[in-house]
């Protein structure tokens, strides 16, 4: 198997940052460098990744450390990858790996071949992230278990492919290799048009609230919940629309159709299409899988049924402290249509929910979760 010692990053936000903070933990003999677009002014993200030890050169020129490099992680927006083909083309080693992990693989898949990269190239993605973004977000968790595709391309040579489904399972993410249009395909029911549904809800609330915002006021549970990815970055989302259009048109168009028969049903009072549009929806998000990470960050809360009364919050977390058990945060639920019980309270993991409920019920507290 090929062996790595070198390994550039282009673009070092959430996801590259994470990568790297990870690399430097399972590699701390690796050399790792970050290439910065601007020669007058470096990105204060790198500085600081540099004095915390993550990586170990910035430079503003790819003639620089990139042509010793056997990795190259393409972290900028989708079209910003792209550009920078030409010029490490020119530099590079014939046997360097280039990489990206953008959410969109067919743009970029085009370019590679248009610049006769395809024996270098495995595209890359990994299913994570936050609505907070930057370096100073990165972690080491982050990827954990969380599904990383990769996208080889059909002159990608198979040591190659195996150095990078390595990498990816060493960081602690799992890699499923994929066909580039059928990622795009798969990313744009799952991921692109939910959050461009999650945003228009929000502008549609936005937009037809009175004068008072009792709609913005108001807005709590299920609303909150669904529209979180709302929150991610804007330009990284324009840059997925025009890069992944026809795929995310394609699942508009069938969104479409849905919500025209449910509006259709409803005038009808179609009660039994009704009925089991929402059970098949509820059987199948039921199943859907909780351990692995998604595209956002996992939130791990529960619901206590208390009465909203002076002290009730403090009471609850004082059980909690007393049992060492950490809130991530802790608040009445003013809005309750959508959610049970009338305290939220999320934690940082998995085993504290899990812990906290436990915990709770020895209290004889109802939980929902």
């Amino acid at each position: 198997m090929k062996e790595f010692s070198h390994i550039g990053f282009v673009g070092f936000g959430l996801i590259g940052g994470s990568i790297a903070k990870n690399i430097r933990k399972l590699y701390p003999e690796i050399t790792i460098t970050a290439y910065y677009y601007n020669k007058e002014h470096i990105n204060p993200s790198l500085t600081l990744a540099k004095e915390d030890g993550t990586i170990d050169n910035i430079v503003t020129s790819f003639e620089d450390n990139f042509p010793s490099c056997d990795i190259i992680f393409l972290c900028a927006p989708v079209l910003k990858n792209i550009s920078y083909l030409p010029e490490l083309k020119k530099v590079i080693k014939e046997d360097c790996i280039i990489t990206d992990v953008g959410s969109v693989k067919g743009n970029i898949h085009d370019a590679i071949l248009k610049y006769q990269l395809t024996k270098q190239f495995i595209g890359g993605h990994p299913m994570a992230g936050s609505e907070k973004t930057g370096y100073e977000n990165a972690t080491l968790t982050l990827l954990e278990n969380a599904f990383y595709i990769l996208t080889p391309t059909k002159d990608t040579p198979h040591n190659l492919i195996s150095v990078m489904e390595k990498l990816v399972a060493d960081i602690g993410a799992i890699p499923i290799t994929l066909d580039a249009n059928n990622h795009d395909n798969i990313t744009a029911a799952i991921s692109h048009v939910p959050h461009i549904i999650a945003a228009t809800l929000v502008n549609m609330v936005k937009e037809h609230d009175d004068e008072k915002e009792h709609m913005h006021a108001l807005a709590a549970g299920g609303f909150k919940d669904i529209t979180r990815i709302a929150s991610s970055s804007p330009v990284m989302w324009e840059n997925i629309c025009l890069t992944n259009a026809n795929s995310i048109i394609r699942f508009l168009e069938i969104f479409n159709c849905y919500v025209e028969k449910v509006i259709s049903s409803i005038k009808q009072q179609d009660s039994t299409y009704l009925l089991d549009y929402f059970k098949n929806a509820k059987n199948y998000r039921d199943a859907i899988p909780n351990k692995a990470i998604g595209i956002i960050e996992r939130v791990y809360e529960i619901y206590v049924d208390v009465l909203d009364r002076k002290g009730t919050i403090a009471t609850v977390a004082t059980i909690l402290a007393s049992h060492d058990i950490n809130i991530k945060n802790i608040g009445i639920v003013n809005n309750r249509e959508f959610s049970s019980g009338a305290l939220r309270i999320e934690f940082y993991d998995e085993t504290s929910s899990k812990d906290a409920i436990l915990v709770l019920k020895k209290y004889n507290y109802t939980i929902f979760s």
